[in-house]
């Protein structure tokens, strides 16, 4: 039988391009060759889909020279809809070549344009299957303030907030904020990461965190800071079942003020990782089941990372990301992997659940 052609796509043009970038190199190497053919396709800063090369090694997670994607010349055509669902590409001299029948998409694409639900209309449009979130769950999960209220109105609990737009003036804000008490987070709507978010002490902080975020979208959320536990669970669709969910994962934060960007991938000091965490059999299943009501709150779908505030008075979700940091050292793979799931078993269930929409049964778990 003919193993399932999947195309790992990868890049991006959000501000998250060199963390996808990143999270291919170990897909790449990880991803099962016995099942899955695997044609990675790169896309570039400026929107251009490339055909990339076939090299984790050209992807490592390297604090001091991060990976990207660059025009190498080639294009990727994909396929049209209703029609002969090939994937092509143009060569450097202008040749034409098809590669294969296209089965399903790995979009390992972090942020704008990628996570956003943007990608995931695109090949909805092509009828191109593709794992992970849909266009309803990505879009939602994308923007932290219609994020909240889907799960306010579900009844999960979330910390309180005000939502401000590019132009108000640090007064103005803090004005608006007055309610909710110090410390806050001032982050940018629609980034992910951590980039552009920064933790605010007292009201002199307030003008330069909005200009930071403001870098980054013209919508920011500011957030009253919530006393707690910082963990993490992945939930994984199950067809027809109850989403699985992993054991929880806990930021353990000694030194840093919250988990920022370089606590999450450039190996910066002041945070521990620990998974799995150090929870009582009943904070687990708390967060356990609050994942549960958050993901079927976005209407989610494939996968996603739950991160809550486990306080006294019970969990608070922080936020969903439905294409979380999927480097094989990020707390996703972490938490499945302490559940039991390989890395390698990982990726492929992903793929398998993708493929299970298509209705072929040989393709399905192939």
């Amino acid at each position: 039988m003919d193993k399932p052609v999947v195309a790992v796509l990868f890049g991006g043009r959000s501000s998250e391009h060199s963390i996808s970038s990143a999270t291919a190199g170990g897909v790449l190497r990880a991803i099962d060759r016995d099942r899955f053919q695997v044609v990675p396709v790169g896309l570039t800063r400026e929107g251009a889909f490339v055909l990339e090369e076939d090299d984790p090694a050209k992807f490592a997670l390297d604090p001091q020279n991060m990976p990207e994607v660059r025009d190498n010349g080639t294009r990727v055509i994909w396929p049209e809809a209703s029609g002969v669902r090939d994937l092509r590409v143009r060569d450097t001299d202008g040749a034409l070549r098809t590669i294969g029948r296209l089965d399903v998409v790995l979009p390992i694409l972090h942020g704008a344009h990628g996570e956003d639900g943007t990608i995931q209309g695109f090949f909805d449009t092509l009828e191109v299957p593709y794992a992970g979130g849909g266009v309803l769950d990505s879009a939602i999960c994308m923007d932290k303030h219609f994020m909240k209220i889907a799960l306010q109105a579900a009844g999960v609990a979330v910390s309180d907030w005000v939502t401000v737009r590019r132009g108000i003036s640090a007064d103005d804000a803090a004005a608006r904020a007055a309610h909710l008490p110090l410390p806050w987070f001032v982050k940018p709507a629609r980034a992910g990461s951590s980039v552009g978010v920064s933790k605010v002490h007292d009201l002199s902080e307030l003008d330069a965190a909005l200009q930071l975020a403001f870098a980054e979208d013209d919508k920011v959320l500011i957030e009253e800071g919530i006393v707690g536990r910082e963990v993490e669970v992945g939930v994984l669709e199950t067809p027809g079942e109850t989403a699985r969910v992993s054991l929880p994962g806990e930021i353990v934060l000694t030194t840093r003020e919250f988990y920022d960007f370089e606590g999450k991938y450039l190996g910066g000091d002041g945070v521990e990782v620990v998974c799995p965490a150090a929870l009582s059999d009943a904070d687990t299943e708390a967060v356990q089941r609050a994942a549960v009501q958050a993901f079927e709150a976005v209407d989610g779908r494939g996968l996603a990372r739950v991160d809550f505030f486990v306080t006294e008075s019970g969990p608070v979700v922080n936020e969903l990301n439905t294409m979380p940091g999927f480097t094989p050292i990020s707390m996703f793979p972490k938490c499945w992997v302490a559940s039991g799931m390989s890395y390698s078993d990982l990726i492929s269930d992903l793929i398998d659940t993708a493929l299970s929409r298509t209705g072929d049964p040989a393709l399905s778990r192939a």
